[in-house]
């Protein structure tokens, strides 16, 4: 009731209100009326919660005191207008008015003698104090106050008040403005249900008692126009020492219910406290299904997922995120309730403007996972039974997520950077179920486009196996007969890496997965072999014997080793002596240009190449790193990239003078000339090289 009483307070609140006829307040100015009710009443009074300003007669607009508050359709309530922050002390203008009905009282409280005093004003938790407790003010205790309202008016010299009514009479509070005025009614107003409502939830025992004040304390949070942290805090303070104190009582579904239910609004715009991720987590064990899961609890798990930094200082908050999306997956369809949960996290936009949602999730997956796992080994090296009926459905929920999450393009990259590390325990690897889940997931990340994404399935250092490694044949951990990994180096091979450098720790550590696939006509298997072949990359005979034999053994392998040994007689003829030393195109040239001027003819003696001012690109690197003499070559003005300069960096050890001049070579194309050992000379003028590396 006291809350309707303050909400009708503010609504019928009116900051210009006519002034009254002097007729009217004549005894009210003079303090002279035999009526307490009367003695020292204002001349304007914005009285909320009472009805003497309607039985007056007289006419009043309808001013909001700060904040207007309107009911939603769903029942809801939200609050418009200026907000404020919580005002815990101040400085502020004091008058006692005595309400007794001795003549001497009357005396003291008439126009003429009343006294203001200048007070610091102090709003502790259960009482309202001062710096200086003497002259008209002492401590008042929240429970003495009867009203608090504001008053527009109190004399012509005094405005911006607020009276606070106590037993014996009542005391006036002038600010120096309005917007201060409601600042300290809404902060008294707060301090006052606060204190209330802690007195009752300490002495209630009866859960619908509870959830009744529980309710009304959230609304009050809610509706009240004070933006403070503590607005939210005291409140969710209050509720984490029930749920502490009665813990049994609030285990039983029909009142954790009512309890999440009242909670959830408050939650929106702040963290649940450790109390209550313990809650809510029980609930998601004890009733995965219940309908509060996917409707309570979601906008929570959004905010836990938008707004946690280290899910190392909130542990029991992350706990809560992994609790709640087994329980999602304990649908029927669970795999669709996990994609839909996804989907919400990430919005209906094309990329997701939330930028910790993706690592946030990922790391309460792998969290999950890690544990699954640990469990496993405790229990094993504690000789105990272990039960597995529960062990894949766990794993198989969490590895759903990371497909979920592969689906959305912009997620890519950033999981597949997460996942490159391999961040799962060896058990796992192992675990040939665990494997069969994620291997979907690699597969999205390894035959995409990008080749920021698919490049991140290789290992993160030389020396650091990715997971190209775990899926090739060879490994314990392959599961399809390297079927992906045939795909996976597909996809390489048209990409980025059909360079010489991963071809040749290719052969070094995968030379039998690539055989066996060969003969099993895959066919970028056998165009790697080919490319070791043609680079010379097979140092002993008998690996070269055994890499023709394997491609000749199957009809698509014999036409790709056909289709080289012609390549290797023409640069046979190519490279032998003879021919010009000095070659310049004509200006406009293209690719085809370079590339039919060299299939003709011997270019063994060519030491100097000009390309400049042509419009050749990187597709005429693989041509021209077939001039073994070269030692000079220009590039000016060209459209020649960094796919082109790693090529040539990779098959030119010799080259001597280098002009990139006006080319859209970057830091990423620069930093492969460290192969180039003999490289004297480098034009590097009005590139795209950063300021930093130019320097270096």
């Amino acid at each position: 009731m006291e809350e309707e009483k303050t909400r009708d307070k503010e609504q019928n609140y009116e900051e210009n209100a006519p002034e009254t006829k002097p007729e009217e307040n004549k005894d009210a100015l003079s303090g002279e009326s035999n009526d307490p009710s009367t003695v020292a009443s204002p001349i304007e009074i914005d009285h909320i919660g009472a009805s003497s300003s309607e039985s007056s007669g007289s006419s009043r607009s309808s001013s909001p005191l700060c904040a207007s508050v309107s009911p939603k359709s769903d029942g809801e309530v939200f609050t418009m207008g200026p907000r404020y922050k919580l005002i815990c002390e101040g400085d502020i203008q004091v008058c006692y008015l005595n309400h007794t009905r001795t003549v001497i009282s009357k005396i003291l409280s008439s126009k003429f003698l009343r006294r203001w005093e200048s007070h610091r004003l102090y709003l502790n938790d259960s009482c309202i104090s001062s710096k200086t407790p003497t002259g008209s003010l002492e401590t008042i205790p929240y429970t003495a106050l009867q009203e608090v309202y504001v008053v527009s008016r109190w004399d012509a010299g005094h405005k911006f008040c607020i009276r606070l009514v106590v037993a014996d009479g009542s005391l006036l509070l002038q600010a120096s403005n309005a917007y201060t005025r409601d600042q300290w009614y809404h902060s008294i107003i707060w301090k006052k249900n606060i204190f209330k409502y802690q007195n009752l939830l300490k002495t209630s025992t009866r859960p619908e008692v509870i959830l009744k004040e529980l309710k009304n304390l959230v609304e009050l949070a809610i509706t009240t126009p004070l933006r403070d942290e503590c607005v939210f805090h005291v409140p969710i303070e209050i509720v984490s020492k029930l749920l502490v104190e009665d813990e049994l009582c609030w285990n039983v579904k029909s009142w954790s219910v009512d309890m999440i239910s009242i909670l959830a609004p408050l939650l929106e715009n702040y963290p649940p406290s450790p109390e209550m991720c313990r809650f809510f987590s029980k609930h998601c064990i004890n009733h995965p299904r219940s309908s509060l899961v996917s409707d309570a609890l979601t906008p929570i798990i959004h905010r836990i997922l938008k707004h946690n930094v280290d899910f190392g200082k909130s542990l029991l908050t992350r706990k809560l995120a992994q609790d709640y999306i087994q329980a999602l997956y304990s649908h029927n369809d669970g795999k669709e309730v996990i994609r839909k949960f996804v989907a919400s996290a990430h919005g209906q936009n094309c990329g997701c403007p939330h930028p910790r949602v993706l690592p946030n999730l990922v790391s309460v997956c792998l969290a999950a996972i890690f544990s699954t796992y640990e469990v496993q080994n405790i229990l094993q090296r504690r000789n105990e039974d272990i039960c597995d009926d529960e062990k894949p459905c766990r794993i198989e929920c969490f590895l759903h997520v990371f497909l979920s999450i592969s689906e959305y393009e912009d997620w890519r990259p950033g999981l597949a950077q997460l996942l490159q590390p391999i961040p799962f325990p060896d058990e796992a690897l192992a675990d040939e179920e665990f494997i069969r889940y994620l291997m979907p997931v690699i597969r999205r990340i390894g035959l995409d486009v990008q080749c920021d994404v698919h490049q991140t399935i290789l290992g993160i250092r030389e020396g650091k196996e990715g997971w190209f490694d775990v899926c090739c044949p060879s490994s314990m951990a392959c599961v399809d007969e390297g079927k992906l990994w045939g795909d996976l180096l597909d996809r390489l091979l048209k990409c980025c890496c059909k360079r010489k450098r991963f071809i040749g720790q290719l052969i070094n550590k995968r030379l039998g997965a690539c055989l066996l696939l060969a003969l099993r006509d895959h066919s970028a298997a056998q165009t790697a072999l080919c490319l070791a072949l043609e680079w010379n990359l097979l140092i002993e005979a008998d690996q070269r014997l055994t890499v023709v034999t394997t491609l000749q053994s199957t009809q698509s392998g014999n036409q790709v080793y056909s289709a080289l040994c012609q390549r290797q007689l023409h640069l046979q003829e190519l490279q032998q002596k003879g021919g010009p030393r000095n070659l310049t195109l004509p200006s406009r040239s293209t690719d085809s240009d370079v590339i039919r001027l060299l299939s003709c003819g011997a270019f063994g003696n060519l030491e100097c190449l000009s390309l400049a001012f042509t419009h050749v690109t990187s597709a005429c690197a693989e041509h021209i790193i077939k001039l073994p003499a070269l030692r000079y070559l220009n590039l000016w003005a060209t459209q020649f990239g960094d796919a082109g300069l790693i090529v040539l960096s990779e098959h030119l050890p010799k080259l001597q003078v280098l002009n990139l001049c006006e080319t859209p070579v970057s830091d990423k194309g620069i930093a492969a000339l460290g192969a180039m050992t003999n490289l004297r000379k480098l034009n590097l003028n009005s590139t795209k090289l950063s300021a930093q590396t130019f320097e270096n």
